[in-house]
């Protein structure tokens, strides 16, 4: 298994981001400002985009793990991988996800704690419906990790 830092064609995963994150002109708005991680492992199996937010705030604003990866760790790897690059320079890492159980429950698992809402996050923000699990999202979830 081996996870890089990608530089540059970012644009070259819009296909798998466009997995976590459904409208493209959204993915636009942290793509180029935020840090893009791939994990490989016999191939591409997940991305990540990380952006700084402020002084020590950093969020994952889209993990993505390949259909046919999926519920195999590599979702897990990443996060992990994601807080020791970050450490020394995170003080907080958020995650904004759909108020969806299986979602919140692999955030938790992973160490995140549920910090707020943005309430119709989703409709205010998409061009059409998001749907998760079968549910309609309206509000973001925020999730928390602190590090001291």
């Amino acid at each position: 298994m081996e996870i890089k830092l990608i530089i540059s064609n970012k644009k070259q995963f819009l296909d798998l981001l466009l997995l976590a994150d459904e409208q493209e002109s959204m993915i636009n708005k942290y793509l180029e400002r935020g840090e893009m991680f791939a994990l490989y492992d016999d191939g591409l199996k997940a991305i990540s985009v990380v952006t700084c937010e402020g002084e020590g705030i950093y969020e994952i604003k889209n993990i993505a793990v390949c259909p046919s990866s999926q519920r195999k760790g590599y979702g897990k790897r990443l996060v992990d991988y994601l807080f020791g690059y970050y450490q020394g320079r995170c003080s907080v890492m958020l995650v904004g996800t759909g108020d969806t159980p299986s979602t919140l429950s692999f955030y938790e698992h992973c160490g995140f704690r549920i910090s707020h809402r943005l309430k119709n996050f989703f409709t205010d923000n998409y061009d059409h419906p998001i749907y998760e699990d079968g549910k309609l999202l309206t509000d973001m979830v925020y999730l928390r990790k602190d590090f001291s």
